[in-house]
């Protein structure tokens, strides 16, 4: 019963997965309060004391045992509600307890909910001065688990596994990166006999958990390029000279010459490119993007763009005919939208060649569609796609196309090492000449006269604006009435102009429609969901304001204010939220009107997020669950991993040293509980 329990809830199938489930916390055990010396705000402390008298209330919605538990200084209301049956046949009267939880004022008296509760005979056996305390789900506490149990049980894995466990890492790694063995630093992890002993023990599971992180990517990623062959591009020809030549709107920007350059570097070599270009939006991803497309064309290859919305797709298709004018390179559309005789054309064309850039949705990984000849495949706004999706391309050709994945969300460095770990980045960190820098004002509520003047100064001036709110799901409802109140504020404040609005919950034909209205000009202003975070590009809107803007990540504002500043007017971003804001968001609204820079954005925002809520960037990102390592807190050690992983593959790139046996054993182990590496880009 309790195995089933532990597998479950716990995933612990083993011994080896029981002495890898560490502690959640420790608790100093070292000393007892006294009930009269209480105050609020305290962590978890200890008392010790005995029940005088039980309370239950056992029928009803609230449901609840209440016992009174005295020192002799005071008394403390010790209250459960949950697993009363399992309580109500523990408690005893007037025998000595330990009692462990966390005071609360309530009612002029201290209360403790949910205490861990013991006899104080047994807890005397076994108290150690930092207590591990073990993380027990509801459904573990109503089949009598505790964390007390968790300790018994771990107790009892050492003792049958003996004195000695296998190292898991080479000696020559613990050597020379001072790392504790692998007995010391399990039983120190479970049994701290102070802070220090527990740091050496922590820091020795962290860097095995990134060392093996870094190991597995780096394996993959070095197996991929030596047995994936890719298409020789080996020409820079007409195609390509002509627009750089006749078509080019602009001089290029340093960084755009330097990423064309690896990417030009990458393709000529007969080994399949895997390459993450980086750039902040408004930085010219585009313009790179075609002139690679240009580079297969002139090799004898098609090449194909895909994007997240059918409106992205058929920007991108504007964008590239434009572009490239009179120059003879066939571009076509390929999304939900393109149906019948034009589909059929279409397809027709691909198959044979005829069309050279295809540009779609994820239309373009239908069974249906058949090139002659595709040798680049280009991702835009790539976490919007899922690992099968883009693995679907690669199946397009005999040898997998070339991959060119692009992002305009800023991606911190640590974050790139694991999630987009087997990836070459190109990084894009200049805008083009004549871009302003977009002007970010925060406002509250008593500002609304001052933003509405504004508004109304660039719309007089022929541009447009966005107004965006906020849609978040526990609050949707009231969110969905906040845009429907703020469509009708604004048409009421600027009766002279068309005011359009979209949201996530319309048909996909009315998003659209009314996304056209704004991008033709017909509508000047939006109000709309974050659905206008990705896609929607218009020169001529000059003013962002986010409503509510205190509810938005960091990473989030920044991608919304990217819509605008897109033509040479000096454009606006103004963050509208109420007076009383609490510290972190108050950061958050300062760091925004301080920079404009993605990345040190991207960093930002997760020392105050963490990075699991950065989008595209889950714990679903990497390989494995990271149980004791913090890709966020961990950055040095992340590093020094790395290095360990990159310096041991190039003595050994197959493992196949004795000394290094134990390598192949432990990445063998976390192949078999975790995804696979190739499922991480």
């Amino acid at each position: 019963m309790r195995a089933k329990v532990l597998s479950a809830e716990l995933g612990v199938a083993t011994l080896r997965d029981l002495l890898y489930t560490f502690p959640n916390k420790y608790i100093d055990r070292s000393t007892i309060h006294r009930i009269a010396d209480l105050q609020e705000n305290m962590p978890l402390v200890q008392l010790k004391g005995q029940i005088i008298n039980i309370d239950k209330v056992t029928t009803g919605p609230h449901k609840r045992i209440k016992a009174f538990f005295t020192d002799g200084t005071g008394v403390v209301e010790l209250v459960w509600f949950r697993s009363l049956k399992f309580v109500e046949k523990t408690l005893r009267l007037r025998v000595d307890y330990i009692a462990l939880g966390k005071p609360t004022l309530f009612g002029g008296r201290f209360s403790m909910a949910h205490p861990e509760l013991e006899e104080a005979k047994n807890a005397a056996q076994e108290m150690h001065p930092m207590q591990p305390q073990y993380h027990v789900t509801e459904s573990m506490r109503r089949s009598g688990f505790s964390s007390r149990l968790m300790s018994n049980l771990v107790s009892s894995a050492f003792s049958a596994i003996g004195s000695e466990i296998d190292e898991t890492l080479p000696a020559s790694i613990i050597a020379e990166h001072r790392l504790q063995n692998i007995n010391a630093a399990l039983r120190t992890m479970h049994y701290p006999t102070s802070s220090a002993s527990l740091a050496e023990a922590v820091r020795r599971h962290k860097f095995e958990e990134l060392f093996y992180l870094q190991l597995g990517i780096l394996r993959y990623a070095n197996h991929r390029k030596r047995d994936t062959q890719g298409y020789p591009f080996t020409i820079v020809g007409k195609m390509f000279h002509r627009f750089y030549e006749e078509r080019l709107p602009f001089e290029l920007t340093g960084a755009q010459k330097r990423v064309i350059k690896e990417i030009r570097s990458d393709m000529r070599h007969g080994k399949q490119m895997n390459r993450l270009l980086q750039g902040d939006v408004g930085s010219g991803k585009t313009m790179v993007a075609l002139m690679c497309c240009l580079i297969a064309i002139d090799n004898g290859f098609q090449a194909c763009l895909m994007a997240p919305t059918e409106i992205l797709a058929e920007q991108h298709l504007q964008t590239l005919k434009q572009q490239l004018g009179d120059l003879p390179v066939n571009v076509q559309l390929l999304t939900g939208n393109v149906k019948g005789k034009a589909r059929d054309e279409v397809l027709g064309g691909i198959a044979d060649g005829r069309v050279n850039i295809l540009v779609g949705t994820h239309a373009l990984i239908e069974p249906t569609v058949h090139f002659l000849n595709l040798g680049l495949a280009i991702i835009d706004e790539q976490h919007r796609f899922g690992v099968k999706q883009r693995a679907k391309l690669w199946q397009k050709n005999v040898r997998p196309p070339h991959v060119l994945v692009m992002t305009a969300t800023p991606i911190p460095r640590t974050l790139a090492m694991t999630v987009y770990g087997d990836l070459d980045v190109s990084v894009i960190d200049e805008l083009p000449p004549g871009r302003k820098p977009i002007q970010t004002i925060h406002y509250q509520a008593q500002d609304t006269p001052r933003m509405l003047q504004g508004i109304g100064h660039e719309l007089s001036q022929g541009r447009q604006a966005y107004i965006v709110f906020p849609l978040i799901e526990e609050s949707e409802k009231s969110d969905m009435q906040n845009l429907e109140n703020g469509y009708e504020y604004f048409k009421n404040c600027f009766p002279q102009y068309a005011v359009a609005k979209v949201h996530g919950k319309m048909k996909p034909s009315d998003k659209e429609a009314a996304m056209r209205e704004f991008s033709s000009g017909r509508a000047q202003i939006l109000v709309s969901t974050t659905v206008i975070e990705v896609g929607v590009n218009v020169p001529n809107a000059s003013i962002m304001v986010i409503q509510d803007a205190d509810r938005f990540g960091l990473a989030q504002l920044h991608q919304l204010r990217g819509r605008v500043g897109r033509g040479a007017d000096q454009s606006y971003c103004i963050l509208a939220t109420h007076h009383q804001l609490n510290e972190n968001t108050a950061r958050r609204m300062e760091i925004m009107t301080e920079t404009t820079d993605g990345f040190l954005i991207a960093e930002e925002d997760m020392k105050l997020r963490g990075p699991g809520d950065i989008e595209g960037t889950q714990q679903s990102g990497i390989p494995f669950q990271l149980h004791v390592a913090n890709i966020l807190h961990d950055v040095v050690l992340m590093s020094e991993a790395r290095k360990a992983a990159e310096k041991l593959l190039e003595i050994d790139g197959e493992l196949k040293l004795p000394q290094h046996a134990v390598c192949e054993q432990q990445l063998a182990i976390i192949k078999r509980t975790t995804s696979n590496f190739s499922e991480i880009s």
